[in-house]
């Protein structure tokens, strides 16, 4: 297998859960503290290996390839006012790697924002990356572990974890045959089934390593009764040939920041860790809670 060197990013969804601030804002370029959450995945895929960023966008997200722009002239002058500190923040993507930017034209499911890569990526496996699947830094690269997995068993690999009961219906779920390790054979996989029908409480995540048979199967993948095609039911299709999908367990800690909720938790824990405001911050919430 070649190295896997290429990552997609779908990053044209409407983002409404966050209306208004969406209507001129991606969702993928919110904030936790002071960095975007597309940022944060693009690091994540560059400390994997990755060296060819894909990003499937619409209109509206202009945004998100002007955060990557390298700003001469905003460099230029930090550099001659001795600003330092805010030239290393302007490194949005070191040298050496390749951005590419693909529209979508409409939002038409996560398996048809891939399947927009299809040219780019040719005959390679890659990754795909959803930026408002939040993986707090610091722990084990679930990119990588991805890689590693994929090309240990020549298969594709899903990241996946135990979701509660009443979010089994927001998740593609999958059953595994748990051999006791990270990485295990799926059996089943499913798109947001009823709590009664899910084969388990497995949720696939937002990262995935996949093998470019995938898009010969996004092709032949029908839209569901929203006109979307998704993803989930084209790694089905996978399951047609014996060992070709695994599942690897999430070792890091998640946050949705597609939910309100999950966004503000990844913002508070990342706070609670950011040493220049950690103390304020958990004065401020001592502060909150007290006389609760």
């Amino acid at each position: 297998m070649k190295k896997i060197t290429k990552a997609v990013f779908p990053v044209g969804g409407m983002g409404t859960r966050f209306l208004p601030a969406t209507k001129s804002i991606p969702k993928e370029m919110l904030p936790i503290i002071d960095k975007p959450l597309i940022q944060y995945a693009v690091e994540e895929a560059i400390a994997a290996g990755i060296t060819t960023l894909i990003f499937i966008t619409s209109a509206s997200k202009h945004a998100i390839s002007d955060h990557f722009d390298p700003k001469p002239l905003l460099r230029k002058k930090f550099d001659s006012e001795g600003k330092q500190h805010l030239l290393d923040k302007l490194t949005t993507i070191p040298s050496g790697i390749t951005r590419v930017f693909i529209p979508q034209g409409e939002p038409l499911g996560l398996g048809h924002a891939v399947l927009q890569a299809k040219d780019i990526i040719g005959d390679e496996y890659f990754s795909v990356i959803l930026a408002d699947d939040f993986i707090k830094p610091g722990g084990d690269n679930p990119t990588k572990q991805l890689i590693d997995a994929a090309i240990e068993n020549s298969a594709s690999v899903i990241s996946v974890e135990e979701v509660p009961d009443d979010r089994v219906s927001q998740y593609g779920i999958a059953d595994i045959n748990n051999n006791g390790s990270d990485v295990n054979v799926i059996e089943t996989i499913v798109e947001k089934p009823a709590l009664e029908d899910a084969p388990s409480n497995l949720g696939v995540i937002g990262r995935y390593v996949l093998s470019p048979e995938v898009f010969g199967l996004l092709e032949d993948t029908q839209s569901d009764k929203g006109g979307e095609i998704q993803l989930t039911d084209a790694l089905a299709m996978l399951l047609n040939k014996p060992d070709n999908l695994y599942a690897a367990t999430l070792k890091g800690k998640r946050y949705d920041c597609g939910h309100k909720l999950g966004y503000i938790q990844a913002t508070i824990d990342c706070a609670l860790d950011d040493g220049d405001i950690s103390a304020d911050v958990t004065q401020f919430i001592q502060s909150l809670t007290k006389n609760v």
